[in-house]
């Protein structure tokens, strides 16, 4: 879980992992580690799910949580933005630190649309340029599953 702080990627993790949901913010101070066992295919897949401390204003990413990755999801908050244009760089960062590894965009707080603020000519040369994204909501569950079950699929190669 790659993204700047407070987009949702705790939230996303637990409701994926527990199926809870606490509008108690909690930062991530250097990474915690969950696991989960899914079904993806005809295949039972165990993915160890890294959530990484949100990145600073400079978009400082540790490297060493990253290696050895199979895959990321990178996580940006629909109502600003700026966590859109920081994914994109957090997104160069990774690639640089671990090569071409499967990525899905995940634009959160779907729950909150009528508030987003995104940049639909971003999101099309996002688009444009091959990266799979989807919306979620931490809140409602809606799109979780299936964004993690999307990641664990193109780490498998499917």
């Amino acid at each position: 879980m790659v993204g700047t702080f407070a987009v949702g990627k705790t939230s996303l993790v637990r409701q994926f992992v527990e199926s809870v949901y606490s509008e108690k913010y909690h930062t991530t101070v250097g990474v915690k580690v969950d696991k989960k066992i899914m079904t993806v295919g005809e295949n039972e897949v165990t993915l160890v799910l890294w959530d990484i401390e949100g990145a600073t204003g400079s978009l400082e990413l540790r490297q060493s949580y990253l290696r050895g990755a199979a895959g990321y999801l990178l996580v940006a908050d629909g109502t600003r933005p700026d966590t859109i244009t920081a994914a994109v760089q957090l997104q160069a960062r990774a690639e640089a630190t671990i090569g071409k590894k499967p990525f899905l965009l995940l634009l959160n707080k779907v729950d909150l649309e009528q508030h987003w603020r995104v940049d639909e000519a971003e999101l099309a040369r996002l688009k444009a340029a091959n990266w799979l994204m989807t919306t979620t909501s931490a809140k409602t569950g809606q799109g979780v599953e299936k964004a993690f079950a999307t990641l664990a699929q193109r780490m498998m190669g499917d």
